[in-house]
């Protein structure tokens, strides 16, 4: 009998005595003491995020708990999306731009997720979110620190936002850094600059305080770039390929936004948002909002 045949024999008798009482035998090595060492749940720290969840409904309504996990999971993927989006402006800064791009592929997978949690949250229905919604009392998305500070690193900077954070010292602290350090953006065309490109230097030495505005001298950069940058192992095949993670970036941030939108006019039509907002035409303001002006524009500039 050869060793295959004799492993694939022996589970044949570990399933027959498994169905014989219905139960799976532990493999030999397996760890059950969980009283000494690393223990999965001491590793995640299970015991803070599991009770984590404190509805306010008296008594508490069943669907409560639904809405609370699902925004605290998105704040640890916006956790998670801000890590990864330092990591590559820190990348670009030492001009290592294959790390970057890995960092921002990671972010892309974090946004599909992160869309695809608006439909856990559509399966609520305007009567049962209307059973506790007065209970979010005057909390709002809007608040969220670590979504701001992604519109920051991403470009969409707005000095006016600290102040709303003035009794959370520790999140105003982060979006006050995040206001006065470069964005993903700057680091990139930075970059590009060190690389040899034609970047105008009043770009290179703006205020990065401000939100990103169109700079249209950057267009005929990016179609040289997007006309003559296509060709694998000539040295401008990542550049071009970074153009392109910066574009499926804002494409998945603005469909994140999108679902957004639609996913609280399904659930409360267009009421006013808790947080004194106007609903979903704050919504769909913030859809016109964009980091990557130039890599769009220039779509109109290429084979005309």
């Amino acid at each position: 009998m050869t060793l295959y045949a004799e492993v694939e024999c022996r589970e044949e008798e570990g399933r027959a005595m498994s169905l014989e009482d219905g139960i799976r035998p532990l493999e030999a090595g397996v760890r059950t003491d969980l009283g000494t060492g690393m223990s999965y749940g001491r590793y995640l720290e299970l015991d803070a995020v599991l009770h984590a969840q404190h509805p306010k409904s008296d008594p508490p309504h069943p669907d409560e708990m639904l809405f609370i996990i699902q925004h605290q999971v998105t704040e640890l993927w916006l956790k998670l999306t801000l890590h990864e989006l330092r990591r590559a402006r820190g990348f670009l800064d030492a001009d290592a731009l294959h790390p970057a791009l890995k960092c921002l592929a990671r972010v892309k997978h974090v946004q599909r997720t992160l869309t695809e949690q608006w439909s856990v949250l559509a399966t609520l229905t305007p009567t049962e979110y209307a059973q506790f919604r007065g209970t979010l009392g005057s909390s709002s998305g809007f608040q969220s620190a670590q979504y701001r500070a992604v519109e920051f690193i991403l470009g969409n900077k707005n000095a006016a936002m600290l102040p709303v954070f003035d009794s959370e010292p520790a999140a105003q602290r982060m979006l006050a850094e995040l206001l006065a350090e470069p964005t993903l953006y700057d680091a990139f065309l930075r970059f590009l600059a060190r690389a040899g490109h034609p970047v105008p230097a009043e770009i290179l030495d703006r205020d990065v305080t401000r939100p990103w505005v169109a700079h249209p001298e950057l267009i005929p950069l990016f179609r040289e770039i997007y006309e003559h940058g296509q060709q694998p192992g000539d040295g401008t095949w990542g550049v071009y390929e970074a153009c392109e993670d910066l574009v499926d970036l804002e494409d998945n941030f603005q469909a994140w936004r999108f679902r957004h939108l639609r996913t609280v006019q399904r659930v409360i039509g267009f009421k006013s948002g808790t947080g004194g907002s106007s609903g979903v035409a704050f919504l769909r303001r913030a859809l016109d909002l964009t980091f990557f002006p130039e890599l769009y524009a220039v779509r109109t500039e290429i084979g005309a």
